[in-house]
Parts: structure tokens; sequence; C-alpha cells
């Protein structure tokens, strides 16, 4: 059985989209202290942005946040603080495209891109050899945490991992999104992807990247999609070498990869997420004894909120990720 969880939702928030879209409309989150922003130059000659937390020598986390989030996102603003009053120092990433500045590629991030994680991850291995490193990943960056858990296998020095409402069956997630109230949030996250895309070719012939820029082009209208099995067909596998939408789906859902992974990993997911159904749970069969899953019955996606008092929340994840992380950096 999945193990327990200490998870009891807030009263006052009492059902799953509450639950989702409170954190999502109302938390503001500053910025943490000790906080630096660093661009690194990937081995494309294209960058990512990356958002530190802390300084010295004390464990270092890296968070991967989920599709058209960032670094600024109130999940990972507020992790960073948490963490820091743990102990823990923190990189977040950003993906291509989203810390506020398009990237200079056509090449864009998805649920299956691993390469870019890889890369921040070498890169802080390099510079602090001895210094514990751990990751957590929210949506669809827990897709990509996950995903790139299983694919190095024990070729990582991490020790421990964590990842939060992960699409762990994407075919299955998109579908979901078409369906009631789910596809609120599929309108809106449409709605971020294209204009992400628009401004990305705007940029790219800003700056005379005309090669890049007719990659974008043809792709061709984006105006008329609307479910995410129409944007990965289009727009994902096109640009990323994939078949088709099947084929994207096929190859970077995560819930394949579990079984492979060595690194001590949590697994936070509701079953009330209203970006999923339970089709896309794994069974135990399907977990690598490094896997720890806690199934909760309530929490909505990336929200989790507790307390008694309304208009006060008490953001559980915030306690539970740091608690898992540090029963393994002192192991």
């Amino acid at each position: 059985m999945p193990s327990k969880t200490t998870f009891k939702p807030a009263w006052w928030l009492c059902n799953s989209h509450l639950q989702t879209l409170y954190p999502a409309l109302l938390r503001k989150t500053p910025n943490p202290p000790d906080y630096r922003r660093e661009r690194l130059t990937t081995p494309d000659q294209d960058f990512i942005d990356i958002d530190y937390c802390g300084t010295g020598k004390q464990p270092l986390i890296m968070l991967v946040h989920g599709l058209t989030g960032s670094s600024q996102s109130g999940y990972i603003k507020g992790l960073q603080s948490a963490l820091l009053k743990q102990g823990f120092r923190s990189a977040a990433i950003n993906f291509r495209g989203c810390s506020g500045s398009s990237n200079n590629r056509a090449r864009s991030y998805h649920s299956g891109e691993t390469e870019d994680i890889d890369f921040l991850y070498q890169t802080l291995r390099l510079r602090e050899p001895d210094t514990p490193l751990g990751v957590v990943g929210f949506s669809l960056g827990g897709n990509v945490v996950l995903k790139w858990l299983g694919e190095q296998g024990d070729q990582l020095d991490l020790f421990a991992a964590v990842a939060v409402s992960v699409p762990l069956l994407l075919g299955i997630c998109a579908t979901k999104l078409d369906h009631g109230f789910s596809k609120l949030y599929r309108v809106n996250l449409l709605r971020e992807l294209k204009a992400y895309m628009h401004a990305k070719l705007h940029h790219l012939e800003r700056i005379g990247q005309t090669e890049e820029a007719m990659k974008i082009r043809a792709l061709g209208d984006l105006s008329n999609i609307n479910s995410f099995w129409q944007y990965d067909d289009q727009v994902v596998a096109k640009l990323h070498g994939f078949n088709d939408v099947h084929d994207y789906y096929r190859r970077a859902s995560s819930r394949q990869y579990l079984k492979s992974i060595a690194v001590p990993t949590l697994l936070l997911q509701a079953i009330d997420d209203p970006f999923m159904t339970t089709a896309a749970l794994p069974g135990l069969n399907e977990l690598s004894p490094q896997v720890q899953l806690e199934l909760n019955q309530h929490g909505g996606h990336v929200g989790f909120i507790s307390g008694f008092i309304p208009f006060r929340p008490e953001y559980w994840l915030e306690q539970r990720i740091p608690e898992f992380l540090l029963a393994y950096a002192d192991a």
C-alpha cells in the first residue's frame, strides 16, 4: 500500500479546485532572502536562468517548476524560503523562455526534456563535487525529474528527490483536461503557451535568428488549437523530433521510468487532482524500492493547503518536502 500522509486539507478550501486555484490566484510570495540569478550558456549556445537562494556550504536542492510556471511561481519561492530555514540552499531552474526572457533557439521545453536539468546537475556537481545535492519537481517539472532519475539510474550523485502532482501518463492527463471544470485550466494554459510561442517567434526574428524563427513559422497557425492533444501534436512533437503526439506521450510519460530510479524519492499525489485521474497512478509493482508513493485523498494540483483559520493558509508541501529531505540529508 502507498504510505499514509499527514496532510489534512483546510476546511475552508473544501474541494480540489479551491485547493488548486487559491495559491495560484491569491498567494503573494516575496523573493526569499539571499537571492541571486545566474545565466548559464547551454551546450547548444542557448541559455537557462537559475535563481539561487542561500550561500555557503549547505546541501543544495534543485527546484523544477511546472508548465507555464517559472522560478517566480509561488510554490517555488515559498519552498525556497522554507528550505533556507531548514539549512538548505536551492537552485531554481527556469525552463527555456520562462525566466522573463525568450530564449535564442526554436527549441522549447516539454514534459520529456531532461537535457537541461542534467546540464544544471552536471554544472553544480562540477563546481561542488562534495556538496549533497537533491532535486524537487512540480507537475510537468516533476515528470521531467522522474524521467531523468529513471534514465540515469545509479549514475546520479543525489541524496534525495521529491516529485509533486506529476502527470505520470500524459495522454490520460491531456484527456482529463478536456472535460468538466478542468477545461478552465486547459484554456488558461493553452493561452499562455500560445503567447509564449508568439513571443519566442518575434524575439528570434528581432535578433536575426531567421532559421530558428522559420522553425516556429513552420508549425502553422496556432490560434485554432483548443486541446493539449492538438498542441502537443502540432507544436511539441514537430519542434522536438517526435513522430506525433502519440509518440511524444509514449516516450515522455514518466510512469515507465519509476522502476529504474535509484535515488530515494518521494512521490506526492492527490487523488482529487483535477489535472489527472487515478488511472494515471502507478501500481506498487511499478515502483523502484527507492520510490515512496504518498497518496492523498485531497490536495488538488500543487495545492495541499491546510490551516484552520480562513485566509491564513498553511502550505503543507513546505513542511513535508523539507522533512523528507532532512531525513536523507542526515542519513
